[in-house]
């Protein structure tokens, strides 16, 4: 009994040491997560800014230079127009966000999901018409593409609150 004693003595000793690694261990690993919420943050700005300047000009310009996969219609047609007008408007209000994008999570959620639900709408389309094959090359899988990265670093939840301490 007598040993059993000491070594059972001897844990309970060794529990404030371990009550204090556990805990430096905690406040390091909370520390290293808010740096690297502080660096997506830095990182989702970045992708901010280079979606809205795509959007207000990158698009038309696309338009212009690959009709195949960023043009819907030939000849005359209102569509284009509207399509640019819309995502450059957009893009003014990410380039906005980039400032402070904890603050507008709801219009980069807008973003990503309206783009799946445009990319994915756009996608069965090119798929049933051939001639619009092209679509699949270019901007089906842009949008794809816009709102994974938006959604990748888009802080959820507590990191969201990590990010914004940090």
């Amino acid at each position: 009994m007598g040993a059993r004693s000491r070594a059972a003595d001897a844990q309970q000793g060794d529990q404030p040491t371990k009550d204090l690694t556990r805990n430096r261990n905690q406040a390091i690993t909370e520390k290293e997560n808010a740096v690297n919420e502080s660096l997506r943050l830095k990182y989702l700005r970045i992708a901010l800014v280079l979606v809205g300047v795509t959007f207000i000009a990158g698009i038309y310009l696309l338009m212009i230079v690959w009709p195949s996969g960023w043009t819907w219609h030939t000849g005359h047609s209102d569509y284009p127009l509207m399509i640019v007008g819309v995502y450059a408007t957009l893009g003014v209000f990410l380039l906005l966000a980039a400032r402070n994008p904890l603050a507008h999570l709801s219009l980069i959620w807008f973003t990503v999901w309206s783009s799946v639900v445009h990319g994915a709408i756009m996608a069965f389309q090119a798929l049933a018409s051939p001639m619009n094959h092209g679509h699949l090359m270019g901007d089906v899988p842009a949008l794809f593409i816009v709102a994974a990265v938006l959604a990748v670093l888009t802080p959820r939840g507590q990191n969201a609150a990590l990010a914004q301490a940090a």
